[in-house]
């Protein structure tokens, strides 16, 4: 059996430690082979404590992060927290991304299936979630709320739905409820097919609630369709707001309807909106960008070969 110590590596890498899942082996490895620890996507949640089932969990988790030579975070919200523990040169913030090329505007696509949906001049607000019982089916709820306050306003508009899940028979009954002959559901989408839907609209709305990294909003305005959602947790970090799209305050349902009616009525705003999309997205969110300065940071890191 190969002993650790005729074992030749650059370093030891870790994905996401935190107080579910901390990372045991990194610390102690690292330092038998003498190898800087790097950690991506580690997560200091103080508030686990005070929760007793959690506190085992949460000094280990914090002994790993403790013992990195540098930890990656691709959530703001995270990176703050570890800079409570660490400083500021043993951190690094790494934007969330996504392949844009598999999220371009298809405007063969747009005709076609707004052909088959019997859709011409009306906007097309597009959702798009798993039907699971938790905050996603509440975020789609919330959508066709919005979307019932404004058939009763009269406006002319289609809902799109795409996604499967158990709570789809709930889901639908709203939806047919309260917005009738407007809606359409999809079912689920293959992922390398969501391009030509999001191609199809012209509005993406989803609340994001309590959403972590927001990757479907990346994907929408990718495809170049502006955002209406709720101002919390990750989605901001995914969504310039007056940009790239509209955020409003949490569960604020007149906000949330008037920035979705701003954009149906406002066709220069959402082609504004649809160009600044497509930009940020490739300037900010581009995966194998972000990942190359990632590798830069690595091997420099890997040069130094210090533990502390």
């Amino acid at each position: 059996m190969q002993k650790f110590s005729d074992i030749s590596a650059d370093l030891w890498f870790t994905y996401h430690s935190y107080y579910k899942a901390p990372d045991l082996l990194g610390p102690a490895v690292s330092r038998k082979l003498n190898i800087p620890y790097v950690i991506f996507q580690g997560i200091y949640s103080t508030k686990r404590r005070r929760q007793w089932k959690a506190k085992p969990g949460f000094y280990l988790n914090k002994n790993s992060l403790c013992a990195a030579n540098h930890v990656f975070s691709n959530k703001t919200v995270d990176l703050l927290n570890l800079k409570r523990i660490l400083p500021e040169n043993r951190v690094t913030y790494v934007a969330p991304g996504i392949i844009p090329a598999e999220f371009s505007f298809d405007q063969n696509a747009r005709k076609k299936l707004r052909r088959n949906w019997n859709i011409k001049d009306d906007p097309v607000i597009f959702s798009a979630a798993m039907f699971r019982p938790d905050v996603k089916t509440e975020g789609l709820i919330w959508v066709i709320r919005a979307c019932d306050q404004l058939y009763r306003e009269g406006q002319h508009f289609r809902l799109v739905i795409a996604g499967d899940g158990q709570e789809r028979e709930k889901i639908q009954q709203m939806a047919a409820e309260h917005v009738a002959d407007r809606v359409l559901f999809l079912g689920k989408i293959p992922r390398k097919d969501m391009y030509r839907y999001y191609s199809a609209a012209d509005i993406f709305v989803f609340p994001g609630i309590r959403e972590s990294l927001g990757m479907v909003f990346l994907e929408a305005q990718s495809c170049g369709l502006p955002v209406v959602a709720f101002n919390n947790a990750g989605v901001p970090e995914a969504v310039q707001d007056g940009k790239t799209g509209l955020l409003v305050p949490m569960y604020a349902l007149e906000p949330f309807v008037d920035a979705i009616k701003r954009l149906m009525m406002d066709k220069n705003l959402r082609q504004q909106m649809s160009f600044a999309a497509k930009s940020y997205v490739r300037e900010s969110h581009d995966l194998n960008k972000n990942y190359q300065e990632l590798e830069l940071s690595l091997n420099a890191i890997a040069q130094q070969r210090e533990i502390r």
